[in-house]
């Protein structure tokens, strides 16, 4: 998902998607201790994706309290 997409999602929206990434995240490191894992690239993805997130929600939220 890009940064202009996340941006234009909602706060509701964001906090939805992150909290389904850090799931996929804790899901993947479980299929990595079994050796269920095929890409490890993966880890970096969500792992950027989520600080991706995280980043734009609090300038939404930063945003919303100055205006």
């Amino acid at each position: 998902m890009s940064t202009k997409d996340i941006r234009e999602m909602s706060e509701a929206e964001i906090e939805k998607k992150l909290r389904e990434t850090r799931d996929a995240h804790v899901n993947l490191r479980m299929r990595k201790q079994t050796g269920q894992v095929e890409q490890p690239h993966e880890f970096t993805n969500m792992r950027r994706e989520i600080a991706r997130l995280e980043t734009i929600l609090k300038e939404k939220k930063l945003a919303a309290a100055t205006a």
